[in-house]
């Protein structure tokens, strides 16, 4: 399945006064993740959405597991990758190391999804070529 790794440097702006990374800017982290997930197909979101007549890939579900603490300065890497495909659905795991040690691990579900003028937004079957590029295909 589709992978892809990123680094990056705990900023103090991260923190919160004890220096410890707030939680929530690993959701923020997790989702440029998978922004980053969806270019390594080799094209932006974008240009994924356009050509493949997708409005958006809303997150329905989100959760982690914190095991040790990131601090202000800490180098760490963030790899999501896609675990499990489903029909309109699909599932990313993101897993924040530092020096190889696993710290954070979070999990989303998100839906494919398409323009229905009767009800806006609607979940819709994830076209097979997209489907391929997140199976690591071409």
């Amino acid at each position: 399945m589709l992978k892809n790794t990123l680094s990056r440097r705990v900023e103090w702006g991260d923190c919160d006064p004890a220096g410890i990374v707030f939680n929530p800017q690993f959701f923020r982290w997790f989702d440029h993740g998978t922004t980053m997930l969806y270019e390594a197909t080799g094209m932006p979101k974008q240009e994924m959405l356009a050509s493949h007549g997708g409005a958006g890939c809303p997150l329905v579900e989100t959760k982690a597991t914190f095991r040790a603490p990131c601090s202000y300065g800490d180098d760490v890497e963030i790899t999501s990758e896609i675990v499990e495909l489903g029909t309109k659905s699909f599932h990313i795991r993101h897993t924040l190391t530092k020096d190889g040690e696993v710290r954070v691990e979070g999990f989303e579900t998100r839906v494919w999804t398409v323009h229905d003028p009767e009800r806006g937004l609607r979940g819709a079957p994830i076209p097979e070529e997209l489907a391929a590029m997140f199976r690591g295909g071409s």
